[in-house]
């Protein structure tokens, strides 16, 4: 009797690792698509037919685009971050 409950719990710690592990190769293929899609994003600036001054103002207003959003991201991350601890019930704890 006591096997099979250590069998079970054995059986019950494999599913859980590999449940982790699938969030894990989740994230590191969305990072992989964002990655790509950077790198592709530069190189199709990079090979545009522009003179290096416009390119260089293009490149200059999309990394300060990106980082607005950015930093609207992170803004709105820490204002629900900070609800969310003044308002406990709200989350159920």
């Amino acid at each position: 009797m006591r096997n099979e409950k250590q069998d079970q719990f054995a059986f019950l710690k494999d599913k859980e690792m590999n449940n982790e592990s699938d969030g894990n190769n989740l994230v590191f293929l969305l990072a992989g698509f964002g990655l790509g899609a950077i790198i592709g994003a530069a190189a199709g600036l990079m090979f545009a037919p522009k003179p290096g001054s416009e390119l260089r103002d293009d490149v200059s207003d999309r990394v300060k685009e990106l980082k607005g959003k950015t930093q609207t991201w992170l803004n709105e991350q820490r204002n629900k971050s900070t609800s969310a601890l003044a308002s406990p019930e709200e989350v159920g704890a």
